[in-house]
C-alpha cells in the first residue's frame, strides 16, 4: 500500500522539523517531495533469511 503522505526530501538541510506534505513539492521552500512509507516486503528477498538471522542475535 502506498502512502499519499509525502515528506520534504532536504529537510534535514533546510527546516528544523520535518515537513510533510500531499503535494510533489514542499510547500515551505519548493524541492522534491519523497514517499514516507517504508519498502514493501518482497518474499522472493535472496538475504531476508540472513538479515532475519542477524536480527534475532543482536536483540539475544
Amino acid at each position: 500500500m502506498k502512502s499519499n503522505i509525502k515528506i520534504c526530501a532536504s529537510w534535514q538541510k533546510k527546516h528544523e522539523q520535518p515537513v510533510y506534505t500531499l503535494a510533489d513539492t514542499c510547500p515551505k521552500c519548493n524541492s522534491v517531495t519523497k514517499n514516507t512509507a517504508p519498502a514493501p516486503f518482497d518474499p522472493t528477498d535472496a538475504y531476508g533469511e540472513y538479515r532475519r538471522a542477524l536480527k534475532q542475535r543482536v536483540r539475544e
